[in-house]
This record gives structure tokens, sequence and C-alpha cells, in this order.
């Protein structure tokens, strides 16, 4: 109850900032970012989109790759018209197919850009069962394998950033808050979702690729702690955004519900807050490993923080990105 008080209220917590702070609030006083570079999934819409103006406004030149060249460029529009000094790049990525992964690594290396921040925002909701071109569930493909093997592919890029400039390079994965609703085995129940359609539940999709990102954060951050590179993983829940609700019949109670709702959730400003805050805040340096929500470290699920489910995910992951799907669940079961 205390803590969904403070929420409401947006109280601040130990890093000064809450539920209620905006993107550009915390950005405010922000290192100089001018000289940095950052790639941004998912900025067409919503939170990536914020996020883009936001680190726009601070100076950052930004990549946005999208699958929607015309979105992205939209995008673009939107933030020089605003900011006619933006240094943005548009191109092409469907975070849904390996292939394509690997084609947009190999035309932004052939730019000779550095990187200094990657953030891992794309999401998708598939309400139906759908495959992806390499034959995985594409929710599973989209928010979460797509994202594993963009960044193995950008880490050496990254690490060299870091290096040649002294500036430490940082990853955020973005998450959700949904990644606690499923605790079971999450390779099995992929491979279920994947082969048999009729076992399809959005939700529960959507859990398990969200629980793929906070495990991917965790072996992650080990594994660059091992490294001694000067790269850093987080991983973030940006809350549950406000949209227009749409109600079919009027009445004291569903007004009620609406207003009561409402209250809960945030708008995209504030959404977009806890990424701009992991990503540029000086506070966090060195910081690596950690789940964030209204922009202060929380507590994730014990799924979430299980070092041998993470180990065992990557395993599968690099197995899943370098051969055919039907080849790797077998030895995971």
């Amino acid at each position: 109850m205390l803590e969904t008080l403070k929420y409401l209220i947006g109280s601040a917590g130990p890093s000064g900032y809450g539920s209620k702070s905006t993107a550009e609030q915390v950005t405010d006083n922000c290192v100089d970012l001018r000289t940095s570079t950052a790639i941004i999934t998912g900025a067409t819409s919503g939170i990536g989109a914020e996020t883009a103006r936001v680190l726009a406004k601070r100076g950052v030149r930004l990549v946005i790759p999208a699958r929607n060249l015309k979105a992205a460029e939209e995008t673009k529009a939107r933030i020089t018209s605003e900011f006619p000094d933006s240094k943005i790049i548009v191109m092409r990525l469907d975070l849904s197919s390996l292939k394509s992964v690997r084609s947009f690594v190999s035309d932004f290396e052939a730019l000779d850009l550095p990187l200094n921040l990657l953030i891992n925002n794309a999401g998708k909701f598939a309400h139906d069962h759908g495959i992806s071109e390499d034959g995985i569930e594409m929710t599973f493909a989209t928010n979460y394998l797509g994202h594993f093997l963009l960044t193995k592919l950008l880490l050496k890029k990254m690490i060299a950033t870091a290096k040649s400039t002294g500036v430490q390079g940082r990853i955020v994965n973005v998450s959700s808050g949904i990644h606690t609703w499923f605790s079971g085995d999450l390779i099995g129940s992929l491979g279920q979702l994947t082969r048999d359609k009729s076992h399809y539940d959005a939700t529960r999709a959507y859990a398990i690729s969200k629980l793929a990102n906070v495990l991917h954060t965790k072996e992650l951050a080990r594994r660059l702690q091992e490294m001694d590179c000067n790269v850093t993983v987080n991983c973030v829940h940006p809350g549950i955004v406000r949209t227009r609700l749409t109600r079919e019949h009027e009445g004291f109670i569903t007004d009620f519900v609406f207003f009561v709702t409402s209250k809960l959730l945030k708008t995209i400003p504030q959404a977009a807050a806890t990424t701009c805050y992991v990503a540029t805040n000086q506070k966090l340096e060195n910081v690596s490993g950690k789940y964030f929500s209204d922009c202060n470290e929380a507590s994730n699920s014990e799924m979430g923080c299980n070092r041998k489910e993470a180990a065992r995910l990557w395993s599968f992951s690099e197995i899943m990105v370098s051969t055919n799907w039907k080849d790797v669940f077998a030895p995971f079961r």
C-alpha cells in the first residue's frame, strides 16, 4: 500500500526522481552528450520516440533503425523541426529477422561511427501466434533474440569506443514488470509456444520475452565484468503508459474505474524517464546488471535474479542465432 501511494504521488526515491519524473527532467543536468552516438530500437513511436527526442535535445547523435523507414523518417523530421541541429541517421532493421540484424550491423560499421549508447527499446505484443523467418515464436524473436544478436554484434564497437574515448559505454535493455508473471521453464515454454499454435497465449509469450531481457542483462553484466571493459548494461521497467481508453458504457462504476486506472498509468514522457536516467546519469557510473523502475534501482522476480537460468538462456541464445531452431530445443529439455 505504501509503495502504491508513493507511486501515485510521484514520491522521489534515492535517485531524486520518481514515477512522475519526465525524460527531460532526469536529463536536465546530465553530462555533455554532444560527442555521443546512440542506437535506439523502436524509436518511431511511444517511449522510444520520446527517448530519441530527449537525447537529441541533449546533443546525442542518433541512429534510428526501423522496419518501417517511412515512420523513421517522420520521427527524424519531427525531432529536427524541434531541434534543427540534431544529427539523425535512419537505417533499415527488422529485429525479427537475424539476417536483417546482421545486415544492419554491417551497414552501421561501414559508417565508421563510435557507439556510446545502445538502447534496446523495441517491443512487440503479438495477439496472434506467429513464427519468424528463422522459425522462432514472433514475440520472442522480436523482443529478445533480435536484441541479443544486435548487442552481441555491436559489443566490439562499444568496447573500442569506450577505450578510445575514456567514456563508459552503456547498454539499456527495456523490459517490463510483466516479466514477474512467468516463473516456469522458459526454454521449454518457448519451444511449446513455437511448435504448437494451440498453446499460444499472447500475455505469456510477452512475459517470457521480457524475462529473457532481464536474464540477458544479468549474464551480459557478468561477462562484461570478466572482460574488464568499460561498458555497463542495465535493465528498466518503463511503467504502463497512459493511453486513450475506450468506454463502451457510461455510468458511475465505469467512470470510477476509468478515473482510478488513469492514475496508475504514465504519460509517455514519464515512461521514457527511466530509460533516459539509466542511459545518462553520472551516479550510475560502473553500475551494471541492475533492474530499474521509476528511475530507481528496484527488485525483480526471483527467476530474474537466477544466475544459473541467465547462463542457460545465454547458451541457448548463442546456439539459436547460429543454427536452425529445430536443432536447439532438445538439449535444453
